[in-house]
């Protein structure tokens, strides 16, 4: 373990101090009931000028609510890295863990705490979203869009529907709810294609945006049914979801061909004619949509720590440093968004950017260096992933954590999951009772998921309420 003092690494050290911008939202409930209510003045009645009794009723005093947002105070006590060690210690001894490494920074100072084998790479699980939503934010515009096109097919007969990237398209018709918050529709596809009179009996589908397999080294593809996982490709329908509104639903096996299918269809077009191929060079553009901006869409990707969405904004990621849009190459420039913003990725092994891969390693050091540019500022740009992270007891795979025994984390935690079968993992920040704004990276291995859980959400629980000074 290592004490207080120790500078986090990754060219952060030599930076100056961070003013921490995490704000706190103080909310001053009004009982707006009160409003509804007559009041009556002190006389209940006056004479008018025949001397009746002529019933008045006071005007109500205005309701106006009036919240509170109060950045958290720079002067709040820094923990000390024993004290912290010290409140650890009795959640650090539940076997539970199993296999751990861990880091604890001060996010105003940029020093690191506390730390257990911080340098060991460990199987980081879904926390792997973390530097693919780093490397995002650092090499993309927030507004960035994904299109998806419909081009003139070689033939007079044939339409080519273009994927760009986006695997948010969804088929529900307008004015009902998709998976994806803001996604296209491909109603709009088909209003566009019938609106040009282009009349056509036959779909390419043009999947040439991506290359490589579907499917990355360490994946099960039984996780395809299993609702984690779709092969990897440059258009789907709500992320090849079977059931377009459920989290975990059954995936497709074959994504862009569903989505010529679907479009043939509404079409009028036999879906038995839609079949993989490519447009021509210049071909001329019949429709087209748009996904969701960028910022959007990270923040559905690590809010519900969607597998595909974090793949395919892996590879514009790529596709933006003409790398390879495949899975090596979206690591690879992922990796190199990273190392050219200063963060130090020794250790780090990835075979994919979701995190489902069972043969990713990264230290928790890097999780954390990761967090604590965002708190700090050293990396601004990364300022809205705090606002991505899940809050513990009440939104996204936080949402049913926190919810027995000890509460003491539930509204203060955020952090980024991540689950496999073995492993858990737990990274984010907390604002401690002190006022002290903290980031952390806690890793779990050999135990399930059932158990480890719980100990990890323990231990963030322990820094919102230890005051460590």
């Amino acid at each position: 373990m290592t004490g207080q003092g120790k500078k986090n690494i990754g060219g952060l050290a030599a930076r100056r101090q961070r003013k921490v911008r995490i704000t706190l939202i103080v909310l001053v409930v009004v009982a707006l009931a009160a409003a509804s209510v007559l009041w009556l003045a002190q006389r209940p009645w006056e004479a008018d000028a025949s001397g009746a009794k002529v019933t008045t009723v006071a005007e109500p005093p205005p309701v106006t609510p009036a919240p509170n947002v109060v950045a958290v105070p720079d002067n709040g006590p820094i923990p000390s890295g024993a004290a912290i060690g010290a409140a650890l210690g009795p959640g650090l001894a539940n076997p539970d863990l199993g296999q751990f490494t861990g880091s604890v920074s001060d996010a105003l100072t940029g020093t690191v705490l506390w730390s257990a084998a911080e340098e060991r790479p460990m199987t980081p699980a879904s926390t792997t979203k973390l530097l693919t939503a780093a490397a995002a934010m650092l090499a993309l515009p927030m507004g960035h869009r994904v299109p998806t096109t419909v081009v003139a097919g070689q033939s007079p007969n044939e339409l080519v529907l273009v994927g760009g990237g986006d695997v948010t398209l969804t088929a529900q018709p307008v004015g009902e709810p998709s998976f994806y918050p803001g996604s296209p529709r491909i109603d709009d596809l088909v209003e566009q294609i019938q609106r040009s009179g282009v009349k056509a009996d036959t779909i390419i589908v043009d999947t040439g945006a991506f290359t490589g397999p579907g499917l990355a080294q360490g994946w099960s593809p039984g996780d395809i049914a299993g609702g984690y996982i779709a092969p990897i490709e440059p258009v789907m329908l709500d992320g090849g979801r079977l059931n377009p509104l459920q989290d975990e639903s059954p995936r497709t096996a074959t994504p862009a061909l569903d989505v010529g299918r679907v479009l043939a269809s509404r079409l009028g077009i036999d879906p038995a004619n839609v079949r993989i191929g490519n447009a021509q060079s210049g071909a001329a553009p019949i429709a087209g949509v748009q996904s969701a901006p960028l910022r959007d869409r990270l923040g559905q990707m690590i809010g519900r720590s969607d597998n595909v969405l974090a793949e395919a904004i892996g590879r514009e990621v790529a596709i933006k440093a003409n790398a390879d849009p495949s899975f090596a190459g979206a690591v690879s420039a992922v990796s190199d968004a990273l190392r050219a913003n200063d963060f130090d990725l020794a250790g780090v092994l990835l075979h994919d950017l979701s995190g489902l891969s069972v043969d990713n390693r990264v230290p928790a050091r890097v999780l954390d260096s990761i967090l604590l540019a965002a708190a700090g500022e050293t990396q601004p740009a990364l300022r809205p992933m705090l606002d991505y992270l899940p809050v513990a007891g009440g939104t996204g795979t936080l949402e049913d954590r926190y919810a027995d025994g000890d509460r003491a984390g539930a509204g203060w935690v955020r952090a980024k999951t991540g689950t496999l079968a073995d492993t858990s993992a737990l990274a984010g920040y907390v604002v401690d009772v002190s006022g002290r704004v903290l980031t952390f990276a806690f890793m779990s291995h050999g135990r399930p998921p059932e158990a480890s859980r719980p100990a990890l959400d323990a231990l963030a629980a322990t820094l919102r309420s230890c005051g460590c000074v």
